[in-house]
């Protein structure tokens, strides 16, 4: 389905592509969790190596990145569609 998508990117709807965006920066999150959370498990113990911090801040600044410029992308397209109705109800 995903091939299919990327092939033909006129079929994708507005809410797949959200769902996309969200769910692989949950899945991301989920992944620094779990990674940074083995890394106190494994020996030695309680010790997180520097590459897993690494990756759990990567992790963090992808999904930050997905949910940030979705919310300001939507708040600046809602404050358009506000001065545009306000501008078109003072013409009339």
């Amino acid at each position: 389905m995903l091939t299919l998508l990327f092939l033909f990117p006129n079929v994708m709807t507005k809410e797949q592509k959200s769902w996309i965006q969200y769910g692989s920066a949950v899945g991301m999150l989920v992944s620094g969790v779990g990674l940074t959370v083995a890394g106190f498990l494994v020996p030695p113990v309680g010790v997180i190596s520097d590459s897993v911090l690494w990756y759990a801040a990567q992790t963090m600044i992808y999904a930050g990145s997905v949910f940030g410029v979705s919310v300001y992308v939507n708040e600046r397209l809602s404050q358009f569609r506000k001065d545009l109705k306000k501008e078109t109800d003072a013409k009339d």
